[in-house]
């Protein structure tokens, strides 16, 4: 399921250009240089109203040792007993009830979202835009078969159905599934009876990314590594790629010290965003996993917005 790569902390991007400035030629190579320091004050707003101490001077050190007030992994450990089962009951349980109605808000686009929201969405659907001319760029998509694998309520099976893919659209929440389902026959068929010529509904399913099967020209998996350990995203990077005849896509909240400290600081305060276990990789551990499984990366981006930050990767069979 699409789950996006916010890191529950801001980090300020000041030499990124506005995105109304920016040329679609060069969001796929969107870089950004990192500050010195975040902008701790500003946490409270990514963190739904609470209230926190502003560590003084931004320092590293400062944030690091509110680390040791709270322990996060007890409230996770405490969730997955509650569902009896581990991170995919918890993930599973958590996108069917709250997660799916928080999603589902940030996804769509009413007005019923916070600042923060809003620029997740926008993060988000900058990176579905990057995939889309990652896709493009190899020519026409009619025809083409897709699978997109964590699906959530269809941001990515639309464009790609409107493209004239063939698409087959995965998602472990059911709640998630039937959302997407309905967007895309609403978006698609437009209240007619029949679809335009060459255009076909992509197929919806509920199931994990491991019980996924079947071979696809290319398959899309966008922010639900974040949901897996790097030793079990090994074994999930190779269980896609052996699904992927031609192309498959990845994107993932990368795991650099700054990033990995700022989550671990946002970590610290209880809030319905943070209901499941967000896993950073660092891109390294990701080429390791996909050059194991016979592929190689031949395009890199990433999306960067305040509150939003996803490393995107096309692979190739090696």
């Amino acid at each position: 399921m699409a789950f996006s790569s916010i890191l529950y902390s801001p980090v300020h991007f000041p030499l990124r250009e506005p995105r109304s400035h920016l040329p679609r030629s060069r969001q796929l190579s969107v870089t950004a240089a990192l500050p010195p320091a975040a902008d701790v004050a500003a946490v409270a707003d990514a963190l739904d109203g609470t209230t926190i101490a502003v560590i003084g001077g931004g320092s590293v050190a400062a944030l690091a040792a509110v680390l040791s007030l709270s322990d996060p992994e007890k409230r996770r450990q405490m969730q997955a007993e509650e569902v009896g089962g581990g991170d995919k009951e918890v993930v599973r349980e958590y996108f069917n009830n709250d997660g799916f109605q928080r999603w589902r808000r940030i996804y769509g686009d009413g007005d019923d979202v916070n600042k923060v929201q809003r620029d997740i969405r926008l993060g988000h659907s900058m990176t579905v835009e990057n995939v889309m001319k990652m896709l493009l760029d190899e020519g026409p998509l009619a025809g083409v078969t897709v699978c997109d694998a964590g699906c959530g309520t269809g941001c990515l099976s639309i464009p790609l159905a409107k493209e004239g893919a063939v698409v087959a659209a995965s998602d472990i929440s059911a709640a998630m599934v039937a959302e997407a389902e309905k967007q895309a026959r609403n978006e698609l068929l437009e209240g007619k009876e029949e679809l335009p010529a060459g255009l076909v509904l992509p197929r919806f399913e509920v199931s994990d990314l491991e019980s996924l099967n079947g071979k696809y020209d290319t398959v899309v998996c966008l922010d639900v590594l974040i949901h897996y350990p790097q030793n079990k995203a090994d074994a999930m990077i190779a269980h896609l790629a052996s699904l992927a005849e031609n192309r498959l896509i990845l994107s993932f909240a990368p795991k650099t010290f700054y990033y990995d400290l700022l989550k671990r600081v946002g970590e610290l305060f209880p809030g319905p965003s943070k209901a499941t276990r967000a896993y950073l990789h660092a891109e390294a551990d990701v080429e390791s996993a996909l050059q194991k499984a016979g592929w190689r990366i031949r395009k890199r981006g990433l999306t960067t917005t305040q509150f939003y930050f996803s490393r995107i990767v096309e692979a190739i069979p090696a």
